[in-house]
């Protein structure tokens, strides 16, 4: 074996129904004494507990899908305005990527407090959108110092944005199995989150107040941004940003919709990646390939099926194609060409079954 791996430094509690107790926990660890706490109105409900045990200067409520720039400007200036000097975020993917935003530019510590399964938590990437453009990057600044996870806090995510949260973790990781900066530990990792995300999310979707089923997912999500986060951004996420940034689709959605035919373009030149996805599939649904364990879990879950349900127009496939390949990483299994690209991002587009 000859790899080199970087563990981020990080600590993750888990703290079923004492999250206001967990997050006042880690602020005091971490020396915090003047908090800012980001969440939207919609997670007001549960943002309320945590701040009445935490010395708040600030609530900050402007949270907007993909982090636009002057978002995360106005944040910023919020962030300095109030003297914070720690960071609180309650929420989802969008949440936890506006904390980043403040963090990148003044080192402000985050504990982060996730209500989906977006991943976003465990890594250190960032993104930002200006104008119809996604800009992602890799920043150590933007890690968050601690993640408390609580399943009680996504007993109330509805239905649908669970299965695609849930899809966008698996999406981390098979991403991760083919990375360009992917090795053995991160296969290892990203197998037994496929394992937990297969296992979780039909109980989640059959009960979506299944602590047990919750904790499965959330389990399975954390192993697929530790993983993606070490492996690295590949085909899969690249086209992802580009298409969510172009046209402002749902992130969630976008890749619950899109994995299954990055999945078919790269198994063929990836058997080892395609087993181990194999392997953790079928152990939950007794399937021998990775595209039928896949299929088999996304028919439970009634998953998102074309990107023109999210309102990307048919003309934009052949907008998206220049940028995807110069995003797409050197290293993807199977070689890229636009015909094959576009070709994929068509099929996708429609919902077209996969051969």
């Amino acid at each position: 074996m000859r790899f080199t791996h970087e563990t981020l430094p990080q600590r993750v509690v888990f703290a079923a129904g004492e999250w206001p107790l967990a997050v006042a926990a880690e602020v005091e660890a971490l020396g915090g004494s003047r908090v800012m706490l980001i969440a939207s109105d919609r997670e007001k409900e549960l943002a309320d507990p945590i701040a009445k045990g935490i010395p708040v200067v600030l609530r900050h409520d402007e949270v907007v899908m993909h982090v636009p720039v002057e978002v995360a400007r106005r944040a910023r200036q919020a962030a300095a305005a109030a003297d914070a000097d720690i960071l609180v975020s309650v929420g989802g993917g969008s949440t936890t990527g506006l904390a980043k935003a403040v963090a990148m530019t003044t080192g402000l510590p985050i504990v982060a407090v996730p209500t989906t399964y977006a991943g976003s938590e465990a890594t250190n990437v960032w993104g930002l959108t200006e104008g119809d453009t996604k800009t992602t990057g890799v920043d150590n600044e933007v890690l968050p110092a601690s993640v408390v996870y609580d399943a009680g806090l996504l007993t109330t995510l509805p239905g649908a944005m669970t299965v695609a949260s849930g899809l966008n973790a698996m999406a981390h990781c098979v991403d991760s199995m083919w990375g360009p900066r992917a090795d053995p530990l991160d296969r290892a990792l990203a197998q037994e989150g496929i394992r937990a995300l297969a296992t979780g999310l039909p109980a989640v979707a059959a009960d979506s107040t299944s602590v047990e089923g919750i904790e499965q997912t959330l389990y399975g999500a954390y192993l697929a941004a530790v993983s993606f986060a070490s492996a690295g951004s590949g085909m899969h996420h690249k086209i992802c940003h580009v298409l969510g940034g172009m046209f402002n689709l749902p992130h969630a959605q976008t890749h619950a919709v899109v994995l299954p035919y990055v999945l078919a373009f790269n198994a063929p030149h990836a058997p080892e990646a395609e087993a181990r996805i194999a392997e953790a599939l079928g152990a939950v649904f007794n399937t021998r390939a990775a595209g039928a364990g896949l299929a088999a879990l996304r028919q439970v879950l009634d998953a998102p099926e074309a990107l023109r349900d999210y309102g990307m127009p048919e003309d934009g496939i052949a907008k998206a194609v220049g940028p995807i390949m110069k995003a797409v990483p050197a290293n993807n299994p199977t070689p890229v060409t636009d015909e094959n690209l576009t070709a994929l991002l068509k099929a996708a587009w429609a919902g077209d079954p996969i051969d």
